[in-house]
């Protein structure tokens, strides 16, 4: 009786597995108009154009990456600071590896542009050649800003002393 009754809820449970209705959430882009945008804040960030990136960011955009907390910091602020990376490394570059996607969510509306990036400097403290890799992700507004950028590396490495 055990083995009927085993049989019939696996059974049953096939069945529900099965009769689930595929539903897209969205649609995701290899090219768009945004991916361009966070390939220019990069830029930016590697010639040091704090004020091209703060365009290109929304007035209430925060900033969050890995190790700094748990609140998100305002755009200006985190630029400001990033700017000084160049005090403490030489011949910073940020190679994106593979290619970043632009994803359009139904629900809410919602728009990020996920990338993953390798960050490398040489220490003018020490000379060691630093690498980080880490993934990145920026949403935006119906304005076509960034309102929100996270990314996740273990940036415990940087030294800014």
């Amino acid at each position: 009786m055990r083995k009927f009754i085993l049989t019939i809820l696996l059974f049953l449970t096939g069945l529900v597995s099965f009769s689930q209705k595929e539903e897209e959430n969205g649609i995701i882009y290899i090219n768009h108009p945004y991916i361009d945008i966070v390939n220019k804040s990069v830029k930016a960030y590697l010639d040091r154009d704090i004020p091209t990136n703060t365009a290109i960011f929304a007035d209430t955009a925060t900033i969050w990456f890995s190790g700094m907390g748990n609140k998100p910091l305002p755009v200006k602020d985190v630029l400001k600071d990033w700017a000084t990376d160049h005090d403490f490394y030489d011949s910073i570059t940020v190679t994106k590896v593979g290619y970043p996607d632009y994803l359009h969510y139904k629900d809410k509306d919602q728009k990020y542009v996920q990338s993953w990036w390798t960050w490398s400097g040489k220490s003018k403290k020490n000379g060691e050649l630093l690498k980080i890799d880490f993934v990145q992700f920026d949403r935006f507004n119906s304005a076509g800003k960034i309102e929100n950028e996270v990314l996740y590396g273990d940036f415990s490495k940087m030294i800014k002393k």
